[in-house]
């Protein structure tokens, strides 16, 4: 299995991971949780779709998410905000922190490129006119 593919499978296992917590963030039901739980479930549908198409806004408004260092922080914050009072949102917070540190460690790593995926918003960079 190559690298990158093990890279699609982690970020996709992060993308279910968000949804579903973002999804069991609404309950019990009150207006904090919901919009919390509400973007929860965006960022996660996000990450999915990054994985398969990348749409050109994405690339100019969070170019972060095409370096390690940036989903890594990302993650980071994702799994911050899973975190509650239930096991399961310890558990899912905790791993989707876990892989977010492991990426801002992979920024460090010069033998590991980061997928192709990964370096889209790089071929634009600098292309506007200001």
């Amino acid at each position: 299995m190559e690298l990158s593919d093990i890279f699609r499978i982690v970020n996709l296992a992060v993308a279910g991971i968000t949804v579903l917590g973002g999804v069991f963030h609404i309950f019990p039901v009150g207006f904090q949780n919901l919009i919390l739980g509400i973007y929860m479930i965006v960022f996660g549908l996000a990450i999915a779709l990054l994985e398969f198409q990348i749409p050109p806004q994405v690339s100019r408004y969070a170019n972060f998410l095409f370096s390690f260092i940036g989903r890594g922080i990302f993650y980071i914050l994702i799994g911050g905000l899973l975190l509650g009072s239930h096991a399961i949102s310890k558990i899912a917070g905790g791993a989707v922190g876990i892989i977010g540190i492991s990426y801002v460690a992979l920024e460090f790593i010069p033998s590991i490129e980061p997928p192709s995926n990964m370096r889209e918003a790089e071929v634009g960079w600098g292309a506007e006119q200001v």
